[in-house]
């Protein structure tokens, strides 16, 4: 495989940080549920579900929780007590993440800065190379000509 086809290779170290909640069924519902907790369709969803409760309850149709709403708010705490951790854990995981492709960045970076040295390296060896070559066929051609000079004149 060459390099340009393996650009992730820095970031493989690192793939167990995939999902902040682990890989397992759990896991991917847990992270799935934090993420959905700041999307448009939730907070309209939740909206709605609310004001209906609200109204419901108000006009009588429901008696299950007449106002101030106590158990409607009770929900709104149960549910807060199982976001909150699970959005605090999704957010400091995503920074564990963050951190580690930037050290791989890094890492990556450090490795085309030796090549970019070496390649550097190599072409002062070639042009050093290059400028004797020169000077030895100038002197080469100098000392042709002054041969065929003197031939000339014999």
């Amino acid at each position: 495989m060459t390099q340009m086809a393996n650009h992730f290779r820095f970031h493989r170290p690192h793939l167990h940080l995939h999902s902040p909640f682990g890989d397992d069924w759990f896991g991917r519902r847990a992270e799935s549920f934090a993420r959905f907790f700041g999307t448009p369709r939730y907070l309209l969803m939740q909206t709605v579900l609310v004001l209906c409760w609200i109204a419901l309850n108000a006009m009588g149709t429901l008696r299950s929780d007449p106002y101030p709403f106590i158990l409607l708010n009770l929900l709104f705490s149960t549910q807060a007590a199982y976001a909150a951790p699970l959005i605090l854990l999704a957010q400091t995981r995503q920074a564990d993440r963050e951190k580690a492709h930037a050290e791989a960045d890094a890492r990556h970076r450090e490795e085309i800065a030796k090549a970019q040295l070496e390649l550097l390296a190599q072409n002062t060896d070639i042009t050093e190379q290059v400028a004797r070559l020169a000077a030895q066929i100038e002197m080469l051609t100098r000392e042709i000509h002054g041969k065929l000079v003197q031939d000339q004149r014999a």
